[in-house]
């Protein structure tokens, strides 16, 4: 499809490709395999040297829609698509690196990230620096000979911490190192992190992408000659398969995006201002707000500053408890990205399993609680949190 269409059109409108029955909404390929026409034809598809459906771990119509699709949102040359976020991630560490290698990664990840960098990966030789999201000379220090990938996500959560991405771009193709963006808060209706330098971008396309919190699914997406020779191989043999059915469930989600980011978003900076001046409340991190650290630095990398927000309340988890118990319509999850708004307290759930060190190193407190802004009335949402603040 024409590279100069806007967002919007893209979302509706890219990647789609008709069966002979020309039906206006995109097919969904419910199968495991596929036929071929004759023994040649299937050891030409199966060596790669004839384009063509082979088996839905790897080759799916109703995929290659949704990455297509998503490629041509973010600005990118190719997308693996894969069955979760952290199978994304797994799968850009496993296709790129192997014992001895070195990762330098932001400490304001998500927290199962934390635990397969700094866990999982180094047990089989991998070992993780981590460092601060917003200094950029704490990535020049980390970086070694062995430094083979960057890995950020801007902004954070649940702090949502700006990253630098051009300056980090910089830092990291100095050190020869590849840069990978989780984008999942932000979306490419918000940021486009390859426009700002970034190699790869990841997805939990579980989040924004589908928007309603129905499926789960991931993505990578990078230069072409990358994902052929480095992602598809691992996707084919290990096999973190994103289903068809969740990939057509997410392509309906994304001719959404963009409405649905900006109008979440504007609600988000509206309640970020009501709670900044509410008494009970300590601090709001919000990137649309002045009082945000990196806030002309959000202003320059994003469209808007997204639908997540965090507060600090007075009286440490007790208090945090307090707000989250008194809700009667928002939604207590860890989950976001949905129309439906969710509130959650991260320090106990999203990085409980991870060290009270780590979780000091990335500022996540006891009375810290996070919303993910949905597409409810604004009034009731304030209404919603104002009871337990009391």
């Amino acid at each position: 499809m024409a590279k100069n269409f806007e967002l919007a059109t893209l979302g509706v409108r890219a990647g789609q490709a008709r069966t002979e029955f020309h039906e206006h909404s995109e097919a969904l390929f419910l199968t495991s395999s596929f036929v071929f026409e004759n023994a040649a034809q299937a050891a030409a598809r199966f060596t790669g040297g004839e384009d063509g459906f082979v088996y839905s771990r790897f080759t799916n119509p109703t995929v290659s829609m949704f990455q297509e699709r998503l490629a041509a949102l973010e600005g990118a040359e190719a997308c693996v698509a894969t069955s979760s976020g952290m199978s994304a991630i797994l799968a850009t560490a496993m296709s790129l690196l192997k014992s001895g290698d070195h990762i330098v990664c932001s400490n304001a990840v998500f927290g199962a990230t934390i635990q397969l960098f700094g866990g999982i990966l180094s047990r089989f030789g991998v070992d993780t620096s981590f460092v601060s999201p917003t200094r950029v000379e704490e990535w020049q220090r980390a970086a070694r000979p062995g430094t083979k990938l960057f890995f950020l996500e801007t902004p954070s959560n649940p702090l949502t911490e700006i990253s630098d991405i051009a300056a980090l771009s910089a830092v990291a193709k100095s050190a020869g190192a590849l840069l990978a963006v989780d984008n999942v808060l932000c979306t490419p209706a918000l940021q486009r992190p390859i426009e700002l330098g970034a190699d790869l971008v990841i997805h939990s396309a579980t989040k924004y992408l589908d928007g309603q919190g129905r499926v789960l699914g991931g993505a990578v997406l990078g230069p072409r000659a990358l994902m052929a020779d480095r992602m598809i191989p691992f996707l084919r043999t290990a096999g973190p398969s994103l289903s068809p059915f969740n990939a057509w469930v997410i392509l309906k989600g994304l001719e959404t995006l963009e409405l649905r980011m900006l109008a979440q978003s504007a609600a988000a900076l509206e309640l970020a201002r009501w709670l900044e001046s509410h008494r009970a409340v300590e601090r709001v991190f919000y990137p649309g707000l002045p009082s945000h650290p990196q806030h002309e630095l959000a202003k320059r990398q994003q469209r808007a500053a997204g639908p997540v927000l965090s507060f600090q309340v007075k009286g440490g988890r007790a208090a945090a408890w307090k707000v989250i118990d008194a809700t009667r319509l928002i939604s207590i999850t860890a989950n976001l990205g949905d129309v439906k708004s969710t509130i959650v307290h991260p320090a106990s759930t999203t990085h409980g399993r991870i060290s009270q060190e780590a979780r000091d190193a990335a500022g996540i407190g006891e009375g810290l609680v996070r919303v993910a802004v949905g597409l409810e009335a604004v009034e009731d949402i304030r209404a919603d949190l104002a009871r337990g603040l009391g």
